[in-house]
């Protein structure tokens, strides 16, 4: 019985490898949208998601700064991902100073607060101190096009209440841009063609924090 299950899951794994990167990433993102709908109909609190996300992401930030004081090295890491999760902190602490009045909001605040100052020490070393182990060749996203495409889908699709529309509409832009913060780090891997130890787990808890994030947004926002 052991020997069929695992001759089952070769197969589907050897299946998986033999199919192209953009039918990869098309199966992958059906998978996520299936997964983050199954999830806003079965659970109600979404304050676990949050929980979860944002211990999962001060691991990754622990691992990542781990490796910038001790490994002396920026090797493998995506500058942009770190200006755009930058950006999006910066967004999330203005909504927050625009809803004080929120319950619990300045728990929101201070956690944003760690991980935007983290991010911007992040910023500093490689922009400075480890600047010639950064590979700027392979950093290729656009970021712009990213940002501007994130602000005009907050634009059109943001949570409808009684506060005031910018917070709402700043509030759905840096999750937009939060969900995406990711894949400038990984084309820069993928035009890399090999993946550090740190930087892996950096950005699996990466993957795992914005999974749980969009899953919190669905049920809020359904």
């Amino acid at each position: 019985m052991g020997k069929k299950r695992g001759s089952e899951m070769n197969i589907l794994f050897g299946w998986l490898m033999k199919l192209s990167i953009k039918v990869k990433i098309f199966l992958g993102t059906l998978v996520v949208l299936c997964a983050l709908v199954a999830l806003g109909f079965t659970i109600k609190d979404h304050e676990y998601f949050f929980i979860v996300a944002e211990a999962v992401h001060l691991a990754g930030t622990i691992v990542l700064l781990y490796k910038l004081f001790t490994k002396k090295t920026c090797s493998g890491l995506s500058l942009k991902t770190q200006e755009i999760t930058a950006l999006y902190l910066s967004g999330r602490l203005i909504c927050g100073m625009l809803l004080r009045n929120v319950v619990g909001i300045y728990m929101y605040i201070m956690l944003d607060l760690v991980f935007l100052l983290s991010t911007l020490l992040t910023i500093w070393k490689i922009r400075f101190k480890l600047k010639s182990s950064y590979i700027k060749e392979l950093d290729t996203v656009r970021v712009p096009f990213m940002v501007v495409s994130c602000a005009i889908l907050a634009i059109i699709i943001h949570p409808r209440s009684s506060d005031f529309s910018f917070t709402n509409t700043l509030w759905a832009f840096c999750v937009y841009l939060e969900a995406i913060s990711v894949f400038p780090q990984l084309r820069f891997m993928q035009n890399a063609k090999m993946v550090e130890t740190f930087t892996g787990y950096y950005v699996f808890s990466l993957g795992i924090s914005r999974f749980l994030a969009l899953a919190q947004w669905i049920i809020q926002v359904r």
